[in-house]
């Protein structure tokens, strides 16, 4: 052990035997007692999910479901964008859309449940691309309904 202290540079003259022990403890670093031993190598059961983890586990997932909703309410709006003609009142449907969207999403902005929430998301994305397939089958017809008139004017 002297040599070890003297690779140091530390003269052993100044080193009192208090600092050794101390020097010995933080070599040693280990477990004072069997229970510390134990309680550092074996392994321990999962401990039950206290009320604390459970909400932080929620949480985790209204996160998600949160992202997810943020994500439907783009893709209304990115759909509302090609309904550009007025309804019976003069209003574009586009805001129309757009208002009743915002509603909906107020109304459910408050829910907890996973389950009720996951079925608004579905519910949501079927309806926008259900309304766009609407879309775009009335644009189809519209399309051919023109050629069928345009052709006619021709003969």
């Amino acid at each position: 052990m002297t040599t070890r202290m003297q690779k140091w540079g530390i003269p052993l003259k100044l080193m009192t035997r208090h600092d050794i022990f101390c020097f010995r403890r933080i070599l040693h670093n280990g477990p004072d007692t069997v229970e510390e031993l134990l309680d550092r190598h074996l392994v321990k059961k999962e401990k039950p999910l206290d009320d604390d983890l459970a909400e932080l586990e929620t949480r985790r997932r209204l996160t998600s479901a949160r992202r997810e909703a943020l994500s439907l309410y783009r893709d209304i709006l990115r759909a509302t964008r090609f309904f550009m003609w007025p309804d019976s009142r003069g209003v574009l449907w586009r805001d129309v859309l757009r208002e009743n969207a915002r509603k909906e999403f107020e109304e459910a902005r408050f829910e907890t449940d996973p389950e009720v929430v996951t079925r608004l998301l579905i519910g949501g994305h079927d309806a926008v691309q259900s309304a766009l397939d609407q879309l775009v089958e009335k644009q189809k017809q519209q399309i051919e309904k023109e050629r069928d008139g345009g052709d006619r004017r021709g003969d």
